[in-house]
């Protein structure tokens, strides 16, 4: 017999959560805030409307599923199951943060700010629960499969991000790898840099986007359900030992990108999780490209 599913609501610590944990009392930070001449009115707003979105949605899960939270912070050691539907209660970036961590399972985007919020992701409000966790457990349900980019290691190791990879040195040291495309024979170049960049389409909204400004790039900009990435070298410098010719590029199908690091440490990362990073040491190698898991957002 198959599970009946089961509702995941992903949240996060809101600023007022935040301020009374630091605080001790409502009075305290509110004193705090004042001094510095803002009011915790709003902060409290916003808090409130947070806990009510979550009952909403709480209230809209069918009698016969299943029901479980999970606070951001905690996402990196929640197991998601294959009959689970993702409620993401919150910001876009939220949505962004458990996108890693699925593996196919439906998300439904809930904005619990609606105007403050640009809404790319977290879509609906909380009074179209009940309806869209119908539609994103049923075989015909709609969903646009947004493209991710993933990063393996030649030691096995997988990172996933539904916005951007970034690869870089730990703190604003240089790093020193070798990059060049990911196949065989392929010329691989020294570069010297604060990083690399490889992003999606939904991360053209972001990072990727400001990156692709700053060039005045006249690569295109991928849409989301593009199955095309982009990638760009932050500062490279030029050495007689390091070059700066192969500092940006789109990725497509059956296309990566490879780096071999030249330096003691280096970190990769996704959508800004870089307390869930890969640390690569002195002669590792990286591959990064379109993965084949796609995000489905429920629409």
């Amino acid at each position: 017999m198959s599970l009946a599913p089961r509702a995941v609501l992903v949240h996060r610590t809101t600023e007022y959560e935040e301020l009374l944990a630091r605080h001790g009392t409502h009075g305290q930070a509110a004193f705090f805030l004042s001094s510095r001449g803002r009011s915790i009115d709003q902060v409290a707003r916003r808090h409130r409307q947070t806990q009510q979105a979550l009952a909403d949605v709480a209230a809209a899960v069918p009698l016969q599923w299943r029901q479980s939270r999970v606070e951001r912070a905690d996402l990196d050691r929640f197991l998601f199951g294959p009959e689970d539907v993702v409620v993401v209660v919150g910001q876009d970036g939220l949505v962004a943060n458990a996108a890693k961590y699925l593996s196919g399972q439906p998300v439904v985007g809930i904005d619990t700010d609606p105007g403050r919020n640009p809404g790319v992701l977290v879509r609906h409000r909380p009074r179209d629960a009940a309806a869209l966790l119908r539609a994103a457990a049923s075989p015909g349900g709609t969903a646009d499969e947004l493209t991710m980019v993933e990063a393996v290691s030649d030691d096995t190791q997988r990172l996933l991000a539904l916005n951007e990879i970034y690869l870089g040195p730990p703190g604003h040291q240089t790093a020193r790898y070798r990059l060049g495309p990911d196949t065989p024979d392929a010329p691989a170049e020294p570069q010297a840099s604060s990083g690399v960049l490889v992003g999606t389409g939904t991360g053209a909204t972001g990072w990727l986007r400001s990156l692709w400004q700053e060039r005045r790039s006249d690569l295109r900009l991928p849409a989301p359900t593009d199955r095309r990435l982009l990638w760009f070298v932050r500062e490279a410098w030029p050495s007689p030992t390091t070059g700066t010719t192969q500092v940006s590029g789109e990725l497509g199908r059956r296309q990566g990108l490879r780096l071999t690091v030249e330096s003691d440490r280096l970190m990769v990362f996704g959508d800004g999780m870089e307390a869930d990073a890969l640390e690569l040491t002195w002669g590792q190698t990286v591959r990064l490209g379109i993965s084949a898991t796609s995000l489905r957002l429920t629409v």
